[in-house]
């Protein structure tokens, strides 16, 4: 996997990629339209962030590169990659139940705050990860 050059792009499945945690300059593209929502990367070696019509999605901190961001009513997945440890906080659902597993391997269930913030840490330091986030019913 590589950083995102373009800071965000839509893949071919649909899924979203952003984040280049290379550079030394915050770089940012606003109103990057994907299916009428408007988006804005935000990146650079200390934070990746992502906002959807002007709501947080993604955050992550020192920056990081993300591929195959997808969403569903169910969750979300994505992989991740950086220089080493990264704090990722997302906004979901309010004051709701999720199953974390990293790269197969279940961490727990955590829960949402009840403005939906959801944080957790992943070690990019040697290769990227593959992070789920399910809905628990």
């Amino acid at each position: 996997m590589a950083v995102v050059n373009e800071i965000i792009r839509v893949e071919e499945n649909g899924a979203l990629s952003f984040g280049n945690y290379e550079l030394q300059e915050k770089t940012k593209v606003v109103d990057f339209e994907v299916e009428g929502r408007l988006y804005k990367a935000k990146t650079f070696y200390e934070v990746t962030k992502l906002k959807r019509d002007g709501a947080l999605v993604y955050e992550s901190l020192p920056g990081t590169a993300v591929h195959q961001f997808k969403v569903t009513d169910n969750g979300v997945s994505f992989e991740v990659e950086g220089n080493g440890s990264s704090q990722i906080t997302m906004e979901l659902e309010p004051a709701t139940d999720y199953k974390l597993i990293i790269s197969d391997v279940t961490v727990g269930n955590i829960r949402s705050t009840v403005s939906g913030k959801l944080s957790f840490s992943v070690d990019c330091a040697k290769e990227a990860q593959t992070v789920e986030i399910k809905k628990v019913k």
